[in-house]
Parts: C-alpha cells; sequence; structure tokens
C-alpha cells in the first residue's frame, strides 16, 4: 500500500478511536468494584436510607451515583404517596427547585459561545428596566408594606456576570416584597403571569446592597438573580425560554423527563410534595397548594429560570455528566470544554457561600480545600441543590457524579440528609 493511500485511512482510523474513546451514555459495570467502589461499604448507604423510610423520616429518595460513567447506585426507596402507599420508582419525577438554575446558566452560556453577549455587559443593555438600580437604605420596619423608605442610586449597574454568581445584591426574601408595586411570584405560579412582566417589575425593587463583591468581601447574595437570567435567554434567542432551554440543552442531552410543566401523560409520575418542620413531628402533605400542584394545573404561563423544573434523577445525571466531560454527552456538544473551565473559577472574590467556607462560579457552587460543608469531596468539586431537598455533586477528581432526590419542604432532616448521603458513597470509594 502506498503512503497517498495509507494515510488517508490512518486519519480514518484515529478519528474512530476518538469517537470510540468520546464519552457516550452511561453504562452499568459487571460489579461496582469496576467503578472502584466496594459493594460491601455501599451497602451502608441503602441500610441508611431504607431506614429513613422506616422511621418516617424521609418519604422516599431516588439515587444516581455514576464514575467513569458507569452507573454504581441507582436505586429507589419509600413511596411517592405516603397516604396510598405508592412504591417510588427510579423514573418518578421530582421539583428541582433551584437545581434548574444550573440548567438555565448553561442554556444562557450556549449563547455567550455564540457571541451574543459578554459576561460584564450591564444587563440594562438588554432589558432597559434594570438601568440605574437603586439601594434599600431604610424602611418602616412596623409597615413595610405601605410605610416610608429610602432608596439612593446604586454604584454601579449590574452585570450579567453578578447575576450568574448571585453578587448582584437581588435577594429572595426583600423587605418590601407585599407592596403591590414589587409582589411577584415567589417560585411558582398558577396564574398567567409572564416571565418578561415579572422582571420588569422585579428590576423596579431595590437591591439590598451595591452590586459586586466589596472590601469586607460582601458579596454572595442568594436570590431571584437566575430567573433575570431566563428573561436573557428569551431576549437574546428570541424564543421562550422553556424552548430555547429544550433545543439548547434538553433535548441534545435525551432529558425527555425534564419539564416546566407535565404533559398529561407525565403528571401522574410526579411525587407528592412533604413538610416535616421538626424532628419531632410527622411527615405532613403541604400546605401549599402552588407548590404542590403549579406542575399540572394552572396558566402554565411563568417558566421560573431559577427554580421551576421538573425532572427524574437520571435527566439530570446526563447534564452533570455533560459537565463532568466538559461539556459533551453522548457524542452531543453542548459547551466548550474552556467555557467550563471558566465557569468553574470564583466569581465572588473574598465572599463565601453563606457559612459554607466555599466559593461561587458562574452557575455553581465551587467546593474549596476549606469547606464547612463538601466533606470528603474533592476540592475543585462543584454541586448545588434545591429547597425541596434535591442535590448533585460533581467530583472531577474522582471521575464521580452523585445525586439523590427527595421532595420534602420545609424539612428538618434536610441538612442530615444530603451530607451524610454524600458522605455514604465516598466512605464506599476503594
Amino acid at each position: 500500500m502506498t503512503v497517498r493511500f495509507l494515510i488517508p485511512i490512518l486519519l480514518l482510523t484515529n478519528t474512530l478511536l476518538a469517537q470510540s474513546n468520546a464519552p457516550q451514555a452511561f453504562a452499568t459495570p459487571k460489579s461496582v468494584a469496576e467503578a472502584g467502589f466496594s459493594a460491601e461499604r455501599l451497602k451502608r448507604l441503602d441500610t441508611w436510607l431504607q431506614g429513613l423510610i422506616d422511621q418516617g423520616i424521609a418519604p422516599n429518595a431516588v439515587t444516581f451515583v455514576a464514575r467513569r460513567g458507569k452507573v454504581v447506585h441507582h436505586k429507589a426507596f419509600g413511596y411517592s404517596n405516603l397516604e396510598k402507599k405508592t412504591p417510588i420508582k427510579r423514573d418518578d419525577l421530582y421539583r428541582i427547585a433551584s437545581q434548574t438554575k444550573a440548567i438555565t446558566t448553561v442554556t444562557l452560556m450556549t449563547l455567550f459561545e455564540e457571541e451574543k453577549f459578554l459576561l460584564d455587559d450591564p444587563i440594562s443593555k438588554y432589558i432597559p428596566a434594570f438601568k440605574n438600580p437603586k439601594v434599600l437604605v431604610k424602611y418602616d420596619k412596623n409597615d413595610p408594606v405601605g410605610g416610608n423608605y429610602e432608596t439612593r442610586l446604586a454604584k454601579s449597574d449590574i452585570t450579567i456576570r453578578q447575576l450568574i454568581s448571585h453578587n448582584a445584591g437581588i435577594p429572595y426574601e426583600h423587605p418590601l416584597d407585599k407592596r403591590p408595586e414589587f409582589k411577584i411570584p415567589f417560585f411558582n405560579s398558577t396564574d398567567p403571569d409572564k416571565l418578561e412582566d415579572v422582571i420588569n417589575k422585579l428590576a423596579k425593587r431595590p437591591l439590598l446592597r451595591d452590586p459586586g463583591t466589596d472590601s469586607t468581601g460582601a458579596g454572595f447574595t442568594y436570590g431571584l438573580n437566575i430567573d433575570v437570567i431566563g428573561r436573557l435567554v428569551e431576549i437574546l434567542s428570541g424564543k421562550p425560554l422553556d424552548v430555547a432551554m429544550r433545543e439548547r440543552v434538553l433535548d441534545p442531552l435525551g432529558m425527555n423527563d425534564t419539564y416546566f410543566y407535565l404533559p398529561d401523560n407525565k403528571a401522574s409520575r410526579l411525587v407528592e410534595l412533604y413538610s416535616k418542620a421538626s424532628m419531632d413531628k410527622p411527615l405532613t402533605l403541604h400546605t401549599n397548594d402552588t407548590y404542590r400542584h403549579s406542575a399540572t394545573s394552572g396558566a402554565k404561563t411563568f417558566f421560573s429560570g431559577g427554580a421551576g423544573l421538573i425532572s427524574s434523577a437520571e435527566d439530570y445525571a446526563r447534564f452533570c455528566q455533560m459537565l463532568l466531560n466538559g461539556g459533551t454527552f453522548n457524542n452531543k456538544r453542548i459547551l466548550g470544554r474552556k467555557t467550563i473551565d471558566m465557569m468553574l473559577r470564583n466569581q465572588i472574590g473574598a465572599a463565601e457561600v453563606w457559612d459554607r467556607k466555599d466559593k461561587f462560579g458562574l452557575g455553581f457552587m465551587l467546593i474549596t480545600e476549606n469547606s464547612h460543608y463538601g466533606d470528603q469531596a474533592s476540592p475543585g468539586s462543584f454541586n448545588w441543590s434545591g429547597m425541596y431537598c434535591s442535590e448533585f455533586t460533581i467530583d472531577p477528581k474522582e471521575d464521580l457524579i452523585l445525586l439523590i432526590f427527595t421532595n420534602v419542604q420545609p424539612y428538618a432532616y434536610y441538612s442530615d440528609f444530603v451530607k451524610k448521603f454524600r458522605i455514604a458513597v465516598y466512605q464506599a470509594l476503594e
């Protein structure tokens, strides 16, 4: 064979090898040891979770743990409906609340890669209602609904970077949020609300502090920032958020069970929502009908990019694996590798995420070597959770993703639930 014909064959062979080595869909190992886990020690996870169900501490739980792309633990415990004793299934659907934020952020970053915006652009460039933001100076604490309040002009405009990193001074619970001119849906809505109208109204609320990180390290104010980002996605893509998200992220990843509003043929798979305000009280049905039913009833017009999605554990695992793989899953590229690298850099300076000693990037909490939250997770891991009690952690050093879902709010056992799950997974690594 001449060199002339050999070179194309070599190139083709190299291409096929590269494709065969590219990240594929999840695999099932012959044993968990193949993925570096101890089967015996992993049983502790099953024992602990079943114990929570038997003791009435949790109604249900679905896990998903994969290492090196191989699934080592994907199980369901408990009941999707306690009253009916309906056994939970692995593909049942959960309210993932703030885990929505990561998907909305990735959707926006696909537009960043198309040169639609720069991270340090002021948001007012695209949403004029945010021009000349004000900061709340004082208000009548005895009458926050109708009393006087004072503001001053903020020291700077809000940038897109600050919104994605919760560094803009926009909270969830605002002192003036019951005033008619500022009242907006808190998380979900069964009313005919539209994202555009909600965000324009939100823009009128005074900030709680100046955008950015100040000299004292103040700079992380968790709030409705990613709902603003959801509206920005609509403006830049020219499509409603649910459509843009579906086209750019969900469909390419095969996330066929992730929705803002469930189709009728999937509504029965939504787990029931419970409350457990203290450890000495039983699990009870949640009293907020909007939280319970907004995904299956009502106007279905409000797409909350910060808290609105329903998903399954495996669907969200596909998203996590894509991030771990550097932007690709099952031969579908969502983001470039260097874009994800950038998203995992500290964006809040000297500030920290609450009392956790962790940082925040573009869409994710970054677990540091000083973390008071991440336990055995390697420094450089990243994660986030949802208020109904669900969480994911992605550990690049261990080539590991781990997720756990339940739906209880408020939940006195929340912190123990997500942290002890992580501990049980990591202690089983060989």
